[in-house]
C-alpha cells in the first residue's frame, strides 16, 4: 500500500528548492524520514487537502471591470479548522500560497493550538486601488469562498496587503450570506468594535521579540548593548524593532521595499514608524540613517538579524556573508532550504519562522475563542496568555533540539510534523 520509503526519499531529493513550497517540502521530508512516517502519511501531508481558485470580476472606479485571480488553500485540518491569512500583492501565486498554508499547519502545531493550516491570496496591487475598489474585491472574494470559510471550517486573518479593515468587510459579507446572523468568529484580526481582540496588532512582533529574549537567556547573553538589523518595516518588522529597542537592543538598520537605512548609533524607531505612517506606508526619504540596500542589511556586522519581509531572502549566495549570530525569522520562509546547512556550519542560531512569528496566530486563536464565548479579555490577559504560550513552545523546541542534537528549525519541524501525524492517525482511514 502506497510507495516505499526509498521512493519517498528520492522524491524529497528530487525537489530543486527553487520556490518557497519546495523549501517547505524539503524540511518536511527530512522530518518525516527521521520520525519514520509511513508513505501514506507523507503522501497526505506533502500536499494540500484542498485548493480553491476563483476569478473575481470587480467594477473599477473608472467604469471598467477587472478580473482578479484569487486563491484559498487548505493544507490540513488534522488538528482543527483551517487557519491563515489573506495576502493582497502583485506577486501572489499558487505555489506561494501552498507554502504559506503548509507553514501555518506546522506553526499551529508547534505552538500547540487546535488549528490546521490554510492561506489565501489575491493577485493585485492594493496600493494602486481605491478603498471602494478594495471593498468590492474583498466582498467578491468572500462570496466566492463562502462555502470554504466558516468558524469551524476555515478562519482567515490579515496578511501582507490586508488589515483589520478587510477583515471587517469579510465578516460583514459572510454574515449577510448567513441571512444576517452576525458571525464574528469566521475571521480574526478584526477591529475591536467588531469583536477583535486587544493585543492583536502587536502580537506577531511581540512574539518575535519574546523568542529572541528567550534565546538570549538560554545563551547566557543579556540584551543590553546588542545590535540588530530588521529587514521589512511593515506590521511585524516595525513592532519587532520597537520592542527590541525597548528591551535595550540597539536597532542599527531597518528597511522596506524601497531600500534600507543604517545608523551605527541606533535608529530612533518611534520616529521611523511616525515617518512611515505619514508617508503612505513607505520609508522613502527617511533621514534617520545612511542609505543601504536590502541585500546590504542582511550582511551587516550585527548580533541579531530579523528578516521580516518576504520569502527567500537568505540564500546560498548571501548566507556565507551573514555576520549575525542569532537570526529570528519574522517573515514566513525568509531562508531557503539550501541556505540552512551554511548557517548551521557557521554556528548561527536560527529561530525558525514557524516558531518565531507565531505570536499572531496565537492571539488570533484567543480572538476566535472570545468570539465563540462572548467574553473578552483585557489586553494584559491576552499578552500574558500569548507570552506563556510562545515561551512554552520555545522551551519545547529548544529541549527537542538538545535531545536530538539538531538545529532549532529541525526540532520545530520534528515537533510539528509529529503532532500533526499523530492527529492524522487518530482520525483513522477513509
Amino acid at each position: 500500500m502506497g510507495r516505499k520509503k526509498d521512493d519517498m526519499t528520492a522524491e524529497a531529493k528530487a525537489h530543486t528548492h527553487t520556490d518557497p513550497y519546495s523549501s517547505m517540502l524539503s524540511r518536511f521530508h527530512a522530518a518525516a524520514e527521521k520520525l519514520g512516517l509511513s508513505p501514506d502519511e507523507v503522501d497526505i501531508l506533502s500536499r494540500p487537502s484542498e485548493i480553491h481558485i476563483a476569478y473575481l470580476p470587480v467594477a473599477m472606479d473608472d467604469g471598467s471591470v477587472r478580473v482578479f485571480e484569487s486563491y484559498r488553500v487548505i493544507h490540513s485540518r488534522a488538528l482543527g479548522p483551517g487557519k491563515g491569512g489573506i495576502r493582497y500583492a502583485p506577486e501572489v501565486n499558487m505555489r506561494e500560497v501552498m507554502a504559506l498554508a503548509a507553514w501555518m499547519t506546522w506553526k499551529c502545531a508547534v505552538v500547540n493550538i487546535p488549528y490546521g493550516g490554510a492561506k489565501g491570496g489575491i493577485t493585485c496591487e492594493p496600493k494602486k486601488m481605491s478603498v471602494g475598489e478594495l471593498e468590492r474585491l474583498t466582498r467578491a472574494y468572500t462570496r466566492a469562498m463562502a462555502e470554504v470559510f466558516g468558524p469551524d471550517k476555515d478562519i482567515p486573518a490579515p496578511d501582507m496587503g490586508t488589515s483589520a479593515r478587510e477583515m471587517a468587510w469579510i465578516a460583514d459579507e459572510y454574515s449577510r450570506l448567513q441571512r444576517g446572523n452576525y458571525t464574528p468568529a469566521v475571521v480574526t484580526g478584526k477591529p475591536l468594535e467588531l469583536g477583535g481582540s486587544k493585543g492583536r496588532v502587536e502580537a506577531t512582533g511581540r512574539g518575535v521579540t519574546t523568542v529572541i529574549l528567550q534565546a538570549l537567556q538560554r545563551m547566557g547573553r543579556r540584551p543590553e548593548g546588542l545590535t540588530a538589523a530588521v529587514q521589512g518595516f511593515g506590521n511585524v518588522g516595525s513592532i519587532t524593532a520597537r520592542f527590541l529597542s525597548q528591551n535595550g537592543i540597539k536597532v542599527v538598520a531597518i528597511s522596506d521595499k524601497t531600500g534600507g537605512f543604517y545608523n551605527e548609533n541606533g535608529i530612533l524607531i518611534h520616529q521611523a514608524i511616525q515617518y512611515r505612517d505619514n508617508h503612505g506606508g513607505s520609508l522613502e526619504g527617511f533621514k534617520g540613517g545612511e542609505r543601504i540596500t536590502n541585500e546590504q542589511l542582511l550582511t551587516l556586522d550585527v548580533d541579531i538579524l530579523v528578516p521580516a519581509a518576504l520569502e527567500d531572502q537568505i540564500t546560498p549566495q548571501n548566507a556565507p556573508n551573514i555576520k549575525a549570530w542569532l537570526i529570528a525569522e519574522g517573515a514566513n520562509g525568509p531562508t531557503t532550504a539550501e541556505a540552512d546547512p551554511i548557517l548551521n556550519e557557521k554556528g548561527i542560531t536560527v529561530i525558525p519562522d514557524i516558531l518565531a512569528n507565531a505570536g499572531g496566530v496565537i492571539v488570533s486563536y484567543y480572538e476566535w475563542v472570545q468570539n465563540r464565548r462572548g467574553h473578552y479579555y483585557t489586553e494584559s490577559e491576552v499578552q500574558d496568555r500569548a507570552d506563556n504560550t510562545i515561551k512554552q513552545a520555545f522551551d519545547d523546541v529548544f529541549t527537542r533540539a538538545a535531545a536530538n542534537k539538531v538545529s532549532l528549525r529541525e526540532a520545530a519541524y520534528l515537533l510539528a510534523v509529529e503532532r500533526v501525524a499523530r492527529a492524522l492517525r487518530m482520525h483513522g482511514k477513509y
